[in-house]
């Protein structure tokens, strides 16, 4: 999930919501999207960026377990998580899902830019070289099989 911050206050203005928020909104269906449809429950930690930071992290992790988001009923999120409340830890913990989330992120990004044709430079190498082994586990559409809003999401668009 790609939140372009720029085009995000640009369309909306002061009603544009925190694009952490926002991203894990995104995220967080895509995620319990994947687990429903695979019967499974999963948890979700989050890397510490500040102590006021992660609490507002916090609720909106929780708001969304409790409420749901969008048209996205609270039991899709209940049903799949393990947890209301969202774990965080600080980079210090050397957490190997952080750790991993950290190397990809850049990358992903370039990749989601470029999809997209808001990348004024060619991809970096090291991406390139991602590119083919990151296609594979892309979260895509069940039926049509599109990675497009399911397994990367630019908003807005």
């Amino acid at each position: 999930v790609l939140i372009d911050k720029f085009s995000l206050r640009e369309k909306y203005g002061d009603l544009a919501a925190h694009p952490y928020h926002l991203a894990l909104g995104f995220l967080l269906q895509r995620y319990c999207g994947f687990l429903n449809h695979i019967n499974c429950c999963g948890d979700v930690m989050a890397e510490s960026r500040g102590t006021r930071e992660d609490q507002l992290l916090g609720d909106s992790y929780t708001r969304v377990f409790t409420n749901g988001i969008w048209s996205t009923r609270e039991r899709y999120f209940q049903n799949s998580l393990t947890s209301k409340e969202l774990k965080v830890k600080k980079k210090s913990a050397n957490i190997a899902g952080l750790q991993l989330a950290d190397l990809l992120v850049h990358p992903v990004r370039q990749i989601i830019l470029q999809d997209n044709d808001r990348l004024d430079r060619e991809i970096a190498p090291f991406t390139v070289s991602l590119v083919p082994v990151l296609e594979e586990k892309y979260n895509r559409h069940l039926y049509q099989g599109t990675v497009e809003g399911y397994g990367k999401v630019l908003y807005p668009k």
